[in-house]
């Protein structure tokens, strides 16, 4: 089987984040056959319609060339203020606004980590709403909303749930399956 190529979106920018160490987890407990390049959103100016009419940014177009080149997408973020934050936001409306748009009829995994007890799942929500716009195809199960993530992870920032190891598991298959589907 040949490869899949991921692009790995984190929405945080917190070095030692707990949705940091979800995606390094999810990559880890990936099939062999999906291959990952992490997109840097930290570099990303604001979104501004008189830059974007100048010229895509560097760091912008760089980003752009992964999301073009990815077979799939795999978001990992926390919930800001009951939805997406900023800097997910920005790069997705960047991303959006070029032609062919590179998230056009791709398949996109959502998942998030939080210390409350909600996990993600507002922001989830609103990112299936955005994915919809894009015409991207949000794997519906199984979602993962992780809550109290304070407790979720070692020492080494490993998941020690087996219950959740194997949830990613299925997700990052589920993933695999719906870009040969």
């Amino acid at each position: 089987m040949s490869s899949i190529t991921v692009l790995a979106l984190c929405g945080s920018l917190r070095q030692e984040s707990f949705n940091k160490k979800l995606l390094h987890q999810a990559i880890q407990l990936a099939p062999r056959e999906l291959e990952f390049s992490l997109g840097n959103l930290s570099d990303l100016p604001l979104y501004n319609e008189e830059i974007k009419n100048v010229g895509f940014p560097d760091s912008v177009d760089r980003l752009n060339q992964l999301l073009i080149g990815a077979d799939a997408i795999l978001i990992v973020t926390p919930e800001y203020n009951y939805s997406i934050p900023g800097v997910l936001k920005n790069a997705i409306d960047w991303l959006s606004r070029y032609q062919p748009q590179g998230f056009y009829n791709k398949p996109v995994a959502i998942m998030g980590a939080s210390p409350g007890r909600m996990g993600t799942c507002r922001c989830q929500y609103h990112l299936r709403q955005v994915m919809v716009f894009l015409n991207a195809w949000v794997l519906n199960e199984p979602e993962i909303m992780l809550s109290d993530a304070s407790r979720a992870f070692d020492h080494q920032g490993q998941l020690n749930d087996p219950k959740l190891v194997e949830l990613v598991q299925k997700q990052m298959q589920s993933m695999k399956r719906m870009v040969h589907a």
